[in-house]
């Protein structure tokens, strides 16, 4: 095909335009180069959207917080949200996806049954991972054994929340009789086991032991065998969504043991379900860091924005500060420097100083106990 003269000067033009187009959109491009990605993976829909609504928050506030403080190693910090709805297979897309986005670091997952086929995906390509919230002991025994340091969390494990909860039970209700229940996932079991274990280490026997099945609808039949056993206290092993409706229809049925779980109780989400019923739940947690001095700028913040940081909210905000300083002195992002600076060093953080073993937990964890009362739950005072 043969061009007139005008139609050359058109095309050179149009050529023209297209490369200072692109010249001019160079700095942008550059710019956002420069920025430093970070993910946050959870349940940011479905039944358990209130936990990761925490962790997105936590991490939002750190992040705003961090770059209006000139950011990492120079560098403003993007954020990367992840959904996987507390389900493993999407916990494992997730991650790739978040992969493919070019993370460096993640704080989450939630569940635990999530974080730990997630963690796979991570320690593959050397990102650092910290959950704010799972506490099953696989998710760092695991890998610690495969020899992999990119794994920690700024919550407790099952195990020493057991050796809390499962002592206390014995005591508390001596000559008494105790369900223990869980419904099967990898937090509520584990959780379960281990304070049944320690319940029984301390001299008392296990009057019930089942198992539920995660947003079952109808705990009758489980209610009327504790009600046969002349059950007086009932530990769960699960999440808020099960217990409190499981409270509400054993006070409905007249079953009125006390009921006693763990740190996945500590959303307003539950009084939304289980209303009055759900009056005197125990649940054990980490001490909570609201009232800390080390907290408290932070709280303002939040507080500013009509939001309690209740829950995860704050170790999910500590482990973005941790691994930012992490970053800062190791001089870098990549993941095995700033892991090997992680186990170096104790961080300031708002849940207070924190560091971690070889494993990547937190080498101290005080747990407390909280107490469910007209609609609100509160920290009971430490011995």
């Amino acid at each position: 095909m043969r061009f007139s003269n005008v139609s050359k000067t058109a095309l050179m033009a149009a050529f023209a335009a297209g490369v200072m187009a692109i010249s001019s959109a160079a700095p942008l491009t550059a710019a956002r180069a420069e920025d430093i990605t970070i993910g946050v993976a959870g349940p940011m829909t479905g039944e358990l959207a209130a936990f990761g609504e925490q962790l997105r928050r936590g991490s939002e506030m750190a992040v705003k917080d961090i770059n209006a403080q000139g950011g990492v190693l120079g560098k403003q910090i993007k954020l990367e949200v992840g959904d996987d709805q507390c389900d493993p297979k999407q916990a494992v897309q997730v991650a790739n996806d978040l992969v493919k986005k070019g993370v460096v670091f993640i704080a989450g997952h939630y569940c635990s049954g999530s974080s730990i086929p997630a963690s796979d995906v991570y320690a593959e390509e050397g990102i650092v991972q910290m959950t704010p919230a799972s506490t099953n002991p696989a998710f760092t025994e695991a890998p610690a054994a495969k020899g992999i340091k990119t794994v920690f969390r700024t919550c407790g494990r099952d195990d020493k929340q057991g050796v809390f909860a499962g002592p206390w039970l014995a005591h508390t209700y001596a000559g008494k009789n105790v369900a223990i229940l869980d419904d099967r996932s990898a937090y509520g079991q584990g959780l379960a086991d281990e304070t049944q274990k320690n319940m029984e280490a301390a001299g008392h026997t296990t009057a019930v032991r089942e198992t539920y099945t995660a947003k079952e609808k109808d705990f009758s039949a489980l209610i009327s065998k504790m009600k046969q056993a002349k059950v007086d206290v009932v530990y769960i092993g699960g999440y808020h969504n099960d217990v409190a409706l499981m409270m509400r229809q054993a006070r409905e049925q007249g079953f009125q043991a006390d009921f006693v779980s763990a740190d996945a109780m500590n959303t307003a989400e539950f009084w939304s379900i289980s209303g009055p019923a759900g009056e005197g739940l125990r649940f054990s947690d980490a001490a909570s860091a609201i009232n800390l001095d080390s907290a408290k700028q932070v709280v303002a913040e939040f507080k500013a924005d009509n939001y309690s940081p209740e829950g995860y909210t704050l170790s999910t905000y500590a482990a973005i500060q941790a691994w930012a300083q992490a970053a800062n002195k190791a001089g870098s992002t990549d993941g095995d420097k700033v892991a090997t600076a992680l186990h170096a060093n104790d961080y300031p953080t708002v849940i207070g100083d924190i560091g971690f073993d070889d494993k990547g937990d937190l080498k101290k964890v005080n747990y407390a106990w909280f107490i469910w009362h007209d609609g609100k739950y509160a920290q009971e005072p430490l011995n």
